[in-house]
């Protein structure tokens, strides 16, 4: 049960943007059916998703509903080696948890449950004598090492990037800390290139381009980001890769974004500035699809092996048929 009191931004918003606000990783649809059905309470009391919140309301939001618990999630691995391990993140799944360990699942909490060797994990006792079967394997050297044993107990243990939940697609992950330090350092000087397929609403004027906007938190919205003079430096390429119309006569495009920056929500904040929203971003664009049409297409990096190497992940389904 997550209990939040109402600050000075949420004063007389409507009940389910102000639980969007309070918990952004989930879709503002999401949480409006918890209201409706009496799992978000308001001083103790059921309220209507209409309500208007008042300066010190508590307010009390039980996500047990909405989360996906480690044991039930299903990654399907791209890639592994004794170092990294490349997955293909499903929607609707956190990269880690905000705080400490809790009961949903993530790709953190994936990693540490089904890796062998790591201290603590479901699998350590039970395969140590197998290790050739073991689908996920850890360099066994890392067995009594206190400094990974520290490493593996944190909740953002072998993360080294990040997708937003409801963006599907690539995501490697390091098995050790020396890995993750690696990786990290090749984010962070940008030697990693990054390729996303987004299915947006309407026509860009150009068929390809680049976006060169800065991007700065929303003072009014904390958990959301604008375009802005003072914000951070964003840049994205884009390549108009097909456009139709849907049943309704609305016109939408499929695209590539390459970002070369990676502030967080860029390629939300960049279409949505241009006026062409991603289809399903309900916090910029207010359009509910069923799921954020936005994937990490392919990914392309050195391997701690020096190693340069291309990974990719299939455009899902309901992206190449979307026709809302």
């Amino acid at each position: 049960m997550s209990k939040e009191t109402i600050g000075k931004f949420e004063i007389g918003e409507r009940l389910d943007k102000v639980a969007t606000l309070l918990h952004p990783e989930y879709s503002r649809s999401a949480l409006t059916k918890l209201i409706e059905n009496g799992s978000v309470l308001v001083n103790g009391v059921p309220e209507k998703a209409k309500y208007k919140v008042r300066q010190g309301d508590d307010i009390a939001i039980n996500l047990d509903q909405l989360q996906r618990k480690a044991a039930d999630i299903e990654l399907p691995i791209i890639y592994e080696d004794d170092d990294v391990i490349v997955f293909n993140k499903p929607t609707g799944i956190l990269t880690h948890s905000k705080g400490d360990f809790n009961k949903e699942g993530t790709i953190a909490t994936f990693l540490r449950q089904h890796c062998s060797f790591i201290p603590g994990s479901d699998r350590e006792s039970s395969q140590k004598s197998s290790v050739e079967d073991t689908k996920i394997v850890l360099d066994s050297r890392l067995r009594g090492n206190d400094e990974e044993q520290d490493f593996w107990q944190s909740n953002r243990a072998g993360i080294v990037h990040r997708l937003d939940r409801g963006t599907s697609g690539l995501i490697i992950c390091a098995k050790n800390k020396e890995t993750q330090d690696y990786l990290q350092g090749q984010f962070s000087k940008r030697n990693v290139k990054k390729t996303y397929i987004a299915i947006i609403s309407g026509e860009l004027p150009e068929k390809t381009g680049h976006i060169d906007v800065p991007i700065e938190r929303n003072p009014k919205k904390p958990a959301t980001f604008r375009a802005g003079i003072n914000g951070k430096s964003a840049q994205t390429d884009f390549v108009v890769l097909d456009v139709y119309e849907g049943k309704n006569g609305t016109l939408y495009s499929k695209v590539q974004l390459s970002p070369r920056t990676g502030r967080t929500h860029q390629l939300r904040v960049h279409l949505a500035y241009l006026k062409h929203p991603i289809v399903g971003d309900e916090f910029y664009s207010g359009e509910s699809a069923g799921r954020l049409m936005l994937h990490a297409h392919k990914l392309e990096l050195t391997l701690p092996s020096r190693e340069r190497r291309i990974f990719e992940a299939p455009v899902p389904t309901e992206m190449n048929h979307f026709q809302k």
